[in-house]
């Protein structure tokens, strides 16, 4: 039975998302079904978070600090999945600091 998988990927650091995703499409590749398609992955955008802090406590208030969090994200979909193949995604070893998100269709 072919199923649509589509995995979500999330990370604070750009080289980790797009490590983990190549390592997905290799271990896809690997299980070498014929029918299986995969699309990605597709870059999705940026999500910036800005913080403002007074660098002193009491005097110099026109004196502030910034700082930005940036969140990657990555998303692919896996056309024709079999059971096979989503064995091979869930034993997928991928980096710490990749939040991974699989939905099945």
């Amino acid at each position: 039975m072919s199923q649509k998988v589509r995995i979500k990927l999330k990370s604070y650091d750009h080289t980790l998302v797009d490590k983990s995703a190549k390592k997905i499409v290799s271990t896809v590749n690997t299980v070498k079904d014929d029918n299986v398609t995969v699309i990605g992955p597709i870059p999705l955008p940026t999500q910036k978070r800005i913080f403002t802090v007074n660098r002193s406590t009491f005097v110099n208030k026109k004196s502030r600090e910034q700082f930005e969090l940036s969140s990657y994200k990555r998303l692919l979909d896996i056309y024709g999945a079999t059971a096979k193949t989503i064995e091979a995604l869930m034993k997928t070893e991928l980096p710490s600091g990749v939040e991974v998100e699989i939905e099945v269709k």
